[in-house]
């Protein structure tokens, strides 16, 4: 496969031009003109921050890029999915409060906000792909409404995944309730007991008899269960979560399955900002300080290609003083390992994402790095 272009900017700014017409000139120069946006609905996928966490996207830059789809005559929406832990993104009415709180709002940024899987996580589209681990990707059903998708992504760390790049973001992001559960195992919640009251909302909500109320707890029947996540929306006291044990490897092949999920079949945009590059997901309700300095802006039509370019671009940075990253160093001893990401989380394996990708026909890891 031939090389695909990554185009990339600094921060630095100047008097004639700031940072947001930056970014503008970057999109242009990278070909997003290229795309028909006439009248088609355009998906910007972005993650709007957890309530307590600092180190998301500035609303500024999901401005710039709503507005250009408008100038070009698209209909934007600014769109993420609900979560599958416990936090103030699980159900469609506080994820929208968040990204309000966040500065997300339609009157900041330009655009409506629709959460991607509806109120409780269930509004999924089935995306039939036969991939190795995945055979039918669950989507959100607005974000697979669309006709266009630009992933808009704050390249971080990622405790599970190693970084959080293009593919993290498009698929988990994009994956409904039942397929992130999907991702992180085989798919089946099970009850915390010493949070259960056996109320039985668990077992009113499902379809198919799998929850049981025993001894005054629930309990969950996995051969019944189909991994739907309808009891994990409605359990009071947040005692129902899915399973997490699958490898790290494994996870992030998933993860590359369901973004080719999400992109097929329609024009695709990608742009990642390297900024105040947090160890942990955007997901966490704190962010510690970053790993590394800021980098730049980058955008690509290739996702694997940007994620490449952006873990390569990251590895060249010198560690922050006293970050997680320093930390690790000086306590391994591993001044030769220059994965900054595996080194901030040592047991992951963010290498097996980007190779998988490329098996399966989503990108190509050989990039041209096109300064502007």
């Amino acid at each position: 496969m031939e090389k695909s272009n990554v185009y990339f900017t600094s921060f630095k700014a100047t008097g004639q031009e700031n940072l947001l017409q930056k970014l503008h000139r970057l999109m242009k120069t990278a070909g997003f003109e290229e795309i028909d946006f006439r009248e088609k609905y355009a998906a910007i996928k972005i993650h709007f921050g957890e309530y307590g966490n600092l180190a998301f996207l500035r609303p500024n830059y999901a401005r710039v890029v709503a507005d250009y789809v408008k100038e070009l005559g698209g209909k934007p929406f600014l769109t993420d999915c609900n979560t599958l832990y416990v936090g103030s993104r699980k159900n469609a009415l506080d994820h929208l409060e968040t990204a309000y709180i966040n500065g997300f709002s339609p009157y900041q940024i330009g655009c409506h906000v629709i959460i991607g899987d509806g109120l409780k996580g269930t509004d999924e589209a089935l995306v039939p792909i036969d991939g190795e681990y995945v055979k039918e990707a669950k989507i959100g059903q607005a974000i697979m409404d669309a006709d266009v998708l630009i992933s808009l992504t704050h390249f971080k760390g990622h405790e599970m995944a190693g970084f959080g790049g293009a593919l993290k973001n498009l698929g988990m992001g994009c994956g409904s309730r039942a397929g992130k559960m999907e991702q992180h195992c085989d798919g089946k919640p099970s009850v915390n007991d010493s949070a259960c009251v056996g109320c039985g909302a668990c077992q009113k909500i499902c379809a198919h008899d799998a929850p049981e109320i025993a001894k005054g707890k629930a309990v969950i029947d996995h051969g019944k269960c189909v991994g739907c996540g309808r009891c994990l929306a409605v359990c009071p006291q947040d005692a129902i979560a899915a399973d997490f044990h699958d490898s790290l490897a494994v996870l992030n092949c998933k993860i590359a399955e369901y973004s080719y999920a999400v992109c097929k079949d329609r024009p695709c945009f990608h742009v990642s900002l390297i900024c105040d590059v947090s160890p942990n997901c955007d997901c966490h309700a704190e962010n510690d300080i970053p790993i590394i300095p800021d980098v730049g802006m980058l955008a690509s039509f290739d996702p694997v290609a940007l994620d490449q370019a952006c873990a390569d671009l990251c590895n060249k940075m010198e560690p922050i003083e006293n970050s997680v990253l320093d930390k690790n160093i000086k306590e391994l001893h591993d001044d030769n390992d220059h994965d900054h990401f595996h080194m901030t989380h040592p047991d992951t394996e963010w290498k097996s994402c980007i190779a998988h990708a490329v098996k399966i026909g989503l990108g190509t890891d050989r990039y041209e790095l096109v300064q502007i």
